[in-house]
């Protein structure tokens, strides 16, 4: 990658409590050509943006939270997106999700680890060739068999999934009585002054 670029990854980070960066408190600039790639990898920037700010500034106890006693948690609702993630993430690798989860996990690594797996995905996504494309299949492996989706179901399964449940943790949280920061701009993909 140019050097540009990783300034401009470098750029587009913010830090977490452990000195990590993680990426879209900022929205990427918008790519320069319209194709099947480039959007795709807006599709998961702005799934990041979104993602980070309803999960930004949120405790122990607000993860906890839950709207009924047949309500997922906050947290509940971080772990699924969580598996969605990285179903886009395995998809965008074209390597088979195998749906295996790190047990020892936190949920505040596990918020950081859907951020970083968003960028991850739309890195490969936005420098992928527009043929490409249709080989970013969702592929599930469970034992031995092995079910090949097409990519087309991404967008409407797990892509836009999260992007529901990213917005259920913002009402979620507002009712736990923590609201997002109201400067948050989610046209423009960034904060007001």
């Amino acid at each position: 990658m140019n050097k540009a670029f990783n300034f401009l990854t470098v750029f587009l980070f913010t830090m977490t409590a452990t000195g990590q960066t993680l990426p879209y408190a900022t929205i990427p600039e918008q790519p320069t050509d319209y194709t099947a790639a480039t959007v795709t990898a807006r599709m998961m920037d702005g799934l990041g943006f979104r993602f980070y700010w309803a999960t930004e500034g949120l405790s122990e106890q607000d993860y906890k939270f839950k709207s009924g006693d047949d309500a997922r948690t906050i947290g509940e609702t971080v772990n699924h997106i969580y598996g969605l993630t990285n179903m886009i993430k395995y998809a965008s690798q074209k390597k088979a999700d195998n749906r295996e989860v790190d047990a020892e996990i936190t949920i505040f690594e596990m918020r950081d680890e859907v951020l970083r797996t968003l960028k991850v995905a739309a890195d490969i996504f936005r420098y992928a060739n527009p043929e490409e494309m249709a080989e970013f299949n969702i592929i599930s492996k469970r034992g031995d068999k092995e079910t090949v989706i097409p990519f087309w179901n991404a967008i409407n399964g797990p892509i836009e999934d999260a992007v529901w449940h990213a917005g259920q943790i913002v009402t979620l949280r507002r009712m736990a009585g923590n609201p997002i920061n109201s400067k948050v701009n989610f046209f423009m993909g960034k904060l007001n002054n």
